[in-house]
């Protein structure tokens, strides 16, 4: 299956009929406008959030689906958090592997202990996977 590749391109006036001409030419499809304008402040009626750690928007964008790079950051801290590894060493893993933070920075014990919330959440559909159920057979087995 094809998949589709998507640009967003910041505009400061009207596009002139060339440009769109080109990349119509180019194999592109005109599929949305975004329009703003300036509010008052204060008056703003619409509001966001950060999308949870761990998804990411869709191609089509019309629904959140699992970053990969990010999954791999919460499984292995999660690993390590259940092999009873301090935050801090947790920190340190993912820095020698070269992870990087949203923003990206190095990992703290805080950015980590920030996003347990999110671990604690997404971690019932982690456990009952199969990669989960091979890790399992490794931890040490409590009396």
């Amino acid at each position: 299956m094809a998949s589709k590749e998507c640009v967003r391109e910041p505009m400061e006036g009207l596009p002139a009929a060339e440009y769109l001409n080109e990349r119509v030419q180019a194999g592109w499809k005109l599929v949305a406008l975004e329009w703003e304008r300036e509010t008052e402040t204060g008056r703003r009626t619409e509001w966001s959030e950060e999308i949870p750690y761990g998804l990411q928007v869709s191609p089509d964008c019309a629904r959140l689906v699992q970053n990969p790079g990010e999954i791999e950051i919460i499984v292995l801290a999660l690993d390590m958090i259940v092999e009873d590894c301090p935050l801090s060493r947790v920190a340190d893993e993912l820095n020698n592997r070269g992870y990087e933070t949203r923003r990206g920075e190095r990992w703290t014990p805080t950015a980590l202990f920030n996003l347990l919330p999110r671990m604690i959440q997404i971690g019932p559909k982690l456990f009952v996977s199969e990669e989960w159920a091979s890790r399992r057979q490794r931890l040490p087995r409590m009396v």
